[in-house]
């Protein structure tokens, strides 16, 4: 079997990563594992695991690029004998979408975000990723958003949460000195509790709110907002201008991107995610449970489905920044997190293993 995953780029996020665990699930079976896309810094990782590149900009939105990169894909398609093709990304789905059919291969897509469309021109653009012959959901809620928007069958779509490395995200790996040494590169004292939001920053994951959230807090809490700015500049200031609003900025600390999260994970108290907008999924709620520490996130979405109110984190309503203060104070205070019960949970139902194993599935249905 010959798969070739479509992703616009390879650099830091969710599609990214699925894309790099499907190459080393079908690697590992002995099967061909191509991915089309305009590389990035994970372009090392998917070759050291034994994927095939084909670096072009596949993702480009100029309609006027469509029938090359229609005639890139055949060729591909035609000389590596690909079996199936799956689109991971609206604008590079579309070319995909007419090379699979021009070349009679399965089409198959995951559906990994909300697609707002508010407009005509915009829903169109977003049906391609609900015309493959089936539908991979990175969520029930996701598999609901999909029918409920295109009016897809529920029996064309599959649901397969996103996965987490459970050994890589181990907490037992990482040491009382590495967790010293992250917190000192923070600028942190030891006897400080450090909320960590993980995520780019960009205005729907919520990290205006958090700020807020810290203003109805002790001093002695501390916000880690990780995650890159990717050009947006105007909004980084916002964000400092909203601390320096609140008096906070001393205890905002945003240090950029990281390539190692289990360790910032692990240097935490507590982990956020403030979306204010509805997660497909919610990766950092996973991570995070699989490190064995607690989560408060807000109630919609993936979320709903990732963390047990009560029992694994806490749920808040969106954009309530007193209430996420108040969820942040109780998951610090509360003795009974039962930290090895939030890891087996996240094992058994969002692991990496899972998501290999289902998304195989589906291949291996598609070419019965």
């Amino acid at each position: 079997m010959n798969v070739l995953q479509v992703v616009p780029e390879l650099n830091a996020g969710g599609v990214e990563a699925t894309t790099l665990e499907m190459t080393q699930a079908l690697v590992k079976q002995g099967h061909g594992a191509h991915v089309i896309s305009a590389g990035g810094r994970m372009n090392e990782e998917l070759l050291a695991l034994g994927g095939v590149l084909h670096k072009t900009d596949i993702g480009s939105k100029n309609i006027f690029t469509l029938p090359p990169r229609v005639r890139l894909l055949r060729a591909i398609i035609h000389k590596y004998k690909i079996d199936i093709v799956h689109a991971r990304s609206r604008a590079p789905a579309w070319p995909a979408y007419y090379a699979a059919k021009i070349e009679k291969v399965p089409f198959l897509t995951t559906y990994h975000g909300i697609y707002n469309g508010t407009s005509g021109p915009k829903r169109f653009y977003n049906s391609i990723m609900a015309k493959g012959v089936h539908i991979i959901a990175n969520s029930n809620y996701t598999k609901a958003h999909i029918i409920k928007t295109h009016g897809t069958d529920a029996d064309k779509i599959t649901v397969v949460p996103r996965g987490v490395p459970m050994a890589r995200f181990d907490p037992n790996k990482i040491s009382k000195k590495d967790i010293t040494a992250q917190r000192s590169r923070w600028g942190l004292k030891a006897a400080d509790i450090v909320v960590l939001l993980p995520g780019r920053l960009t205005r729907w994951k919520g990290q205006l709110v958090a700020i807020e959230a810290m203003s109805h807090l002790p001093e002695t809490y501390k916000l880690v907002l990780l995650g890159d700015a990717q050009g947006r500049d105007a909004y980084t200031a916002e964000l400092k201008a909203k601390a320096s609003e609140l008096g906070v900025s001393d205890r905002i600390i945003m240090p950029g991107h990281t390539a190692d999260v289990p360790t910032a994970l692990k240097a935490a108290d507590i982990v956020v995610s403030a979306s204010t907008d509805p997660e497909a999924f919610g990766r950092v709620a996973a991570e995070a449970q699989a490190m064995s520490k607690p989560v408060v996130a807000t109630a919609h979405g993936g979320a709903l489905e990732t963390v047990l109110d009560g029992k694994t984190g806490y749920l808040v309503p969106p954009s309530d920044a007193a209430a996420m203060a108040s969820a942040i104070e109780r998951a610090v205070k509360t003795l009974d997190f039962d930290a090895i019960a939030a890891r087996d949970r996240v094992s058994a139902q969002f692991s990496t293993q899972s998501l290999q194993r289902k998304t195989l599935a589906v291949y291996n249905a598609l070419l019965k």
